[in-house]
């Protein structure tokens, strides 16, 4: 079993011209860092909450992020668990009357949900994926 790796947003890179922007996750506690290619809609989204830019009504992450706490569960942190065919899968960690479920999400999804959240929910990557992930580039 693959250990999971504290990961922390270090940057968003969001372009006017590709239709791919891409988010950097470093580790907490390393120098390890990656990429992963993610859409405009994720990423302005990320990148409103970093900036702490308010809307004046909810949005998708907003909405999710609410959803789950009226309906009595506990945003507890996100994982990105496998990288196949060039391909991350993430999920997101949601504590109901104290069992921990995991709830696939696309990693840009699940980030935007982890900036979402006051505080911030802690992002891990598990080790083989970063691995992985280091050795493609």
């Amino acid at each position: 079993m693959s250990t999971p790796i504290e990961m922390k947003l270090a940057r968003i890179i969001i372009s006017e011209i590709n239709e791919n922007q891409v988010v950097f996750l470093r580790e907490v506690d390393g120098d390890r860092q990656f990429p992963i290619l993610i859409g405009i809609f994720e990423a302005t989204s990320i990148d409103r909450r970093v900036k702490g830019t308010s809307r004046p009504r909810p949005l998708t992450h907003d909405l999710l992020v609410n959803a789950i706490s009226q309906l009595g569960g506990e945003l507890d942190s996100v994982i990105i668990h496998t990288l196949q065919d060039h391909t991350y899968f993430a999920s997101l960690r949601i504590r109901v009357d104290g069992e921990l479920i995991e709830v696939d999400s696309r990693p840009s999804d699940a980030i935007a949900v982890a900036v979402t959240c006051d505080p911030v929910l802690p992002i891990y990557v598990n080790d083989d994926v970063l691995n992985e992930a280091m050795s493609s580039d």
